[in-house]
């Protein structure tokens, strides 16, 4: 997951909140989903841009496809090649993948254009490597539409909005559908999953959030302290409530 540890102090905090997130149902239902619909035959070449731990390298291999993933961090490629000896993945950026010309069958990327300095390089990069007829799957989250149950909403408003803006392309999820056909990509399908977390799995996002947003100066200090402070009380009485609507959308080269 190429840069997305933007909400991190480093990457190590990055992979743990990966692998509690990644591990629940819902999300290994969602990888399943877009593994669906890159329509993959047998050997099929599949790359995985910003592959982060590799978690989808080894799942696509497992499905049968030769699986490639790339990634810029290298504690991320070192944490891959730790967990799953037997997968590809490689050091590359998103806008210089390491295939030929329509070498690949299918091209995946979740959780990572948010964070790409170019996203329709890296667009205009899938489509010289996929062959005609291959598929793209982008999936990933709208930062500025996540959904935080609080005594506090206005507050709960100014820290998701402050936080989106220190993204460079929070919105960019919604967008896309557009981004696939101004790209020359067809048969764009969009489908939108909602990542439901009432424990405290997402605890260390939420206070990436208030930080950030203390930071930025849209709250002070001490709204920091409170807001972190009534999460973390409703995560151990069970009443959490983070709902995160994860947009995927597919498309035919």
């Amino acid at each position: 997951m190429t840069d997305t540890h933007t909400a991190y102090t480093d990457t190590r905090t990055l992979i743990r909140v990966l692998d509690a997130a990644e591990t629940t149902p819902g999300a290994a239902t969602l990888r399943a989903r877009s593994y669906q619909l890159l329509r993959l035959l047998p050997g099929a070449t599949v790359v995985d841009v910003g592959c982060g731990a590799g978690r989808a390298v080894s799942e696509l291999a497992q499905h049968g496809a030769h699986a490639i993933g790339v990634d810029l961090d290298p504690t991320m490629l070192a944490a891959a090649r730790s967990r799953f000896p037997d997968i590809d993945v490689r050091d590359a950026d998103a806008t210089d993948l390491p295939l030929g010309d329509g070498q690949a069958h299918g091209y995946r990327a979740d959780k990572v254009y948010h964070v790409l300095p170019d996203p329709p390089a890296a667009l205009a990069e899938a489509r010289r490597v996929l062959a005609p007829g291959g598929r793209i799957v982008l999936l990933g989250q709208d930062w500025d539409t996540l959904v935080i149950d609080s005594d506090h909403p206005e507050l709960t408003r100014r820290i998701v909005h402050a936080r989106a803006e220190t993204i460079p392309h929070p919105r960019i999820a919604r967008a896309y559908r557009n981004l696939l056909l101004d790209a020359g990509f067809h048969d764009v399908e969009v489908e939108v999953h909602t990542a439901i977390f009432t424990d405290a799995t997402m605890q260390p996002l939420l206070t990436g959030h208030a930080a950030a947003a203390h930071q930025t100066g849209a709250i002070s200090g001490e709204q920091a302290e409170a807001w972190v402070s009534e999460q973390t009380q409703r995560a151990a009485a069970g009443r959490l409530m983070v709902a995160i609507p994860m947009f995927l959308a597919a498309a035919t080269r």
